[in-house]
């Protein structure tokens, strides 16, 4: 590889710094893109942990219904059960 001379080196020095020089705008725009990202972000994960709440409380609802409904059913199952039995002889224990 053959020397360059101070002319080529300095042009070449000059060529490297106006590129540094542009280099911070796209920095800049990255930044800003970044942070609007991070916005974007925390806004949806706050309405996620609101939309989970929002479930776990509906589900929560949900089975404490069904689980009176279950009862109710138990009960009258046992009810129904008990009025069909009425009158008849008891079956003997085996020993």
């Amino acid at each position: 590889m053959e020397p360059q001379t101070l002319e080529q080196r300095v042009e070449h020095l000059e060529r490297r710094v106006t590129l540094l020089e542009e280099l911070p705008a796209p920095v800049d725009a990255l930044g800003l893109q970044i942070s609007q990202l991070r916005d974007e972000m925390r806004a949806e994960f706050s309405a996620t942990r609101s939309r989970d709440e929002e479930t776990r409380r509906l589900l929560l609802k949900e089975i404490e219904e069904t689980r009176a409904q279950m009862l109710m059913l138990h009960e009258d199952t046992l009810s129904r059960l008990a009025s069909t039995q009425e009158g008849k002889p008891r079956p003997r224990k085996r020993r």
